[in-house]
């Protein structure tokens, strides 16, 4: 750990080895109609947090990138896969997302948006977005990415070994699936337990 002077939080990649790993236990709808998106959608508009995350087939050439495959959004206990390579970014997705009155939780949203952005009609503003990074730092919690902020903060592991597998693929296995909805619910566990006051720093995982 940071000298206590500082304040800082941070944890090491050695120690989130030893954690327990955390999936997500509720269930999956993977979305590839727009019957279906609209359905969900519905559904969606009525939680009062969701959980947000995208999913991009990596590429390994300098210069190349590809669109945006799969959009996750999360309840507390269902979490739907829309998969934007075949659907496209729906009308009922952007209003989802434009919604201020739906509160969504997500990490490094700047990336998600841009990528968003670039597909086929995809322009659309963002409301009610909380992002982890800036919404963390109040807490004197250092680290950015989704999975030092989740040991930190729940004392889980989260693994990244589907991070970049192919999200274009015609059958997403149920590795990928979980791996999606896991990295999206995780966003509101972190949102709602700092959010309950009841975070307290965990002295012996961090460096």
């Amino acid at each position: 750990m940071e000298n206590e002077a500082s304040d800082k939080i941070k944890i090491s990649k050695e120690i989130i080895a030893t954690l327990p790993i955390e999936s997500f236990p509720g269930r999956i709808v993977v979305i590839d109609n727009d019957a279906l998106a609209t359905e969900a959608v519905g559904r969606l508009c009525r939680e009062p947090i969701i959980g947000f995350d995208t999913e991009t087939r990596p590429t390994f050439k300098k210069g190349q990138s590809n669109h945006v495959a799969l959009m996750q959004l999360s309840t507390h206990d269902t979490c739907y896969l829309f998969r934007l390579n075949r659907i496209g970014f729906t009308p009922a997705l952007k209003h989802l997302l434009e919604d201020e009155n739906l509160l969504k939780v997500g990490i490094s949203l700047k990336d998600d948006f841009c990528m968003l952005n670039r597909l086929k009609d995809g322009q659309f503003t963002p409301r009610n977005f909380v992002e982890l990074q800036k919404f963390v730092k109040p807490y004197g919690i250092e680290d950015q990415s989704l999975q030092k902020i989740y040991a930190i903060v729940i004392g889980k592991k989260i693994s990244k070994g589907q991070r970049l597998s192919n999200w274009e693929a015609d059958h997403l296995t149920d590795g990928q699936q979980l791996y999606a909805a896991t990295d999206a619910w995780s966003c509101i566990k972190i949102y709602e337990t700092l959010q309950s006051g009841k975070f307290q720093c965990p002295n012996q995982l961090l460096i």
